[in-house]
């Protein structure tokens, strides 16, 4: 029988936090009226092997309970719940692991705290940045930032407590940061009980963004990792291209989209055509479909396995936004899935799971309201405009509405996009989309996954939304929108000319494609009229599928001179080799 005053507890994996009751001390010292922080039982081995002693310190007696029990990582209580323990899991909605599966079996940990996927920065601009961390049990997260690689003179931020709620992430939110100059950050884990007890220093820097000088701006972009059955392949060098794109040296990374591929299993081995095997590193999480909030959680976890990507992270801040394959497939709200390997069928359900793991995964600056459109102010020359076209999409049909509105972007945020364009007096507008706007993107025989449906005439389905934000910038003298997305697997450069389209109330832009980072290769697309898109450069693999091994994969590099404010893009290879390179001069 467990004793009344251990029944409300929460877990890490080194110790349980008990709120104790009568007869606790402490607890008649928080009925006074008195904060009280809840004991660290210490976990310790009994005489029985079998037996494990929960202690609390302002009872000072112990209760003996069953270690399967402990191990399992859950409490009965009188009610027939059960209080995680030990477990670093989640008892929020969505965390129950599906019939047939098991959670991992937790850990006793002694010695200090330990950061398990290095650090990340994000959102960085001339004043706030995000950090990243995530630890191996509750600590909290310190976090020290200087001028200096040496942290002479640095000052420390008090992060948060990392906890099994948020599977021991957490992010700092950094605030009152000098502008324009390169700053190093250095994490450490405080132990929770444990009064200096510390973990060892894991070290990023970023550049904050210049706040009125103008300074050179140079950044990196594409998107889809792990994706079509291509994971981490050790014999290959692991995800090589963040190598090449860490080699550009820029101020900060904007990911298109499918970051992570919760859809997408992972086998051991894969043939190749030339006879060659493909070995992909597997965990248990890779090998199903994410459907739990500890699945999705696992998909993020399996990317930072790979060192070159968890050095990048440390060097290059995120700009972050998601699309399809961090839930499903092509998935819309509201969508019902007809697929056996699915047993949740509910793709809100399954979308709501995803959008927690990816904010507890990557550096967004978090929102209350969990929205991912943002804008982010890169200096007197850049804001880049993050646009979410997954939340709030139309059902996958034909697209050919003639009156259907707010299909893509959704009302709420169409009107935040053309609020923010008005307000923005950057040089460059980058229009970070995750889906292309002109580029065929079916899904099936019959329905259509993106903007674009094929007639090349007037704006129907979500074309509709596309052309009355292009129409609404034209209006207002919204100069120098420049496009920029992954999505399809190959890498293309776009140029939109409303003397040839079906619909020209628009000024020319252009639109540039770049991705795989690690997937399958797939393409071309064929280009749709609508908005008179002239194709100027595509590099596709000779067949769909084409693994990483054979170098189609491929990001993006924007280069913008501060002395003459024109914009360069180079479409480089796997390697970092320029492909492609277009540069544009802003109008006035």
């Amino acid at each position: 029988m467990v004793p009344a005053w251990m029944l409300t507890a929460n877990a890490g994996p080194g110790f349980v936090r008990v709120a104790c009751g009568p007869p606790c001390t402490l607890t008649r010292l928080a009925r006074s009226g008195r904060s009280v922080t809840p004991h660290a039982a210490i976990v310790t081995s009994a005489s029985s092997p079998a037996i494990s002693v929960l202690t609390c310190p302002g009872r000072g007696d112990g209760a003996f309970m069953d270690r399967r029990s402990v191990l399992r990582g859950g409490l009965a209580t009188t009610g027939g719940a059960a209080i995680a323990l030990l477990s670093g899991g989640s008892v929020s909605a969505g965390a129950a692991p599906r019939a047939g599966t098991r959670a991992a079996p937790a850990l006793l940990r002694g010695g200090r705290p330990r950061l398990t996927h290095g650090v990340q920065s994000g959102d960085v601009t001339a004043r706030e940045g995000v950090v990243w961390a995530r630890s191996d049990r509750p600590a909290r997260m310190l976090v020290e930032v200087s001028r200096r690689p040496d942290f002479r003179q640095a000052r420390t931020v008090r992060g948060p407590v990392l906890t099994p709620e948020t599977d021991l992430t957490g992010k700092a939110l950094l605030r009152g940061l000098p502008d324009g100059e390169e700053l190093h950050y250095r994490v450490r884990l405080a132990d929770l009980d444990r009064a200096g007890l510390t973990s060892e220093p894991v070290t990023g820097r970023f550049r904050t963004a210049p706040h009125h000088r103008r300074r050179d701006v140079r950044f990196v972009w594409s998107g889809d990792l792990a994706g079509q059955g291509w994971g981490i392949n050790p014999d290959l060098g692991g995800f090589r291209i963040f190598r090449a794109m860490g080699a550009v040296d820029p101020d900060f990374f904007l990911c298109s989209g499918d970051l992570v591929y919760a859809d997408g299993p992972l086998a051991e081995t894969v043939p190749l055509p030339d006879g060659r095997t493909w070995r992909n590193i597997v965990t248990p999480e890779k090998s199903a479909v994410a459907q739990t909030l500890p699945e999705y959680r696992g998909q993020f976890r399996y990317n930072l396995l790979d060192a070159n990507l968890r050095a990048f992270n440390a060097r290059v801040p995120m700009i972050y936004q998601w699309d399809d394959h961090e839930t499903v497939n092509n998935w819309y709200p509201g969508e019902i899935l007809d697929l056996p390997q699915y047993t949740e069928k509910r793709v809100d359900v399954l979308a709501a799971r995803a959008r927690r793991a990816a904010f507890e995964y990557t550096p967004m600056r978090s929102s209350r309201t969990g929205r991912i459109h943002r804008r982010i102010s890169y200096g007197p020359l850049l804001d880049v405009f993050v646009l979410d076209m997954r939340t709030y999409k139309s059902p996958n049909d034909a697209n050919t509405s003639p009156t259907q509105e707010n299909a893509l972007l959704g009302a709420e945020q169409s009107a935040w996009l053309r609020r923010e364009l008005r307000r923005s007096t950057a040089t460059w507008k980058v229009m970070a989309a995750d889906l292309p706007i002109g580029l065929i993107v079916p899904d099936g025989s019959a329905a259509q996954e993106g903007v674009a449906q094929g007639d090349d005439g007037a704006p129907l389905g979500r074309e509709r939304e596309i052309a009355d934000l292009l129409s609404y910038a034209r209006r207002h003298r919204v100069r120098n929108m420049v496009w920029l997305t992954a999505d399809v697997h190959y890498t293309a450069a776009h140029f939109y000319d409303p003397s040839k389209a079906g619909f020209s109330d628009f000024d020319p832009f252009w639109e540039f494609v770049s991705g795989p980072l690690n997937a399958g290769a797939f393409g071309p697309n064929k280009l749709e009229g609508t908005f008179g898109p002239q194709l100027r450069f595509a590099q596709a693999p000779p067949r769909a599928n084409t693994s990483p091994a054979d170098g189609y994969q491929f990001f993006g590099n924007v280069e913008i001179d501060a002395h003459t404010e024109t914009l360069t893009v180079h479409l480089r290879d796997l390697d970092g080799k320029a492909v492609y390179s277009q540069t544009l001069t802003p109008r006035r």
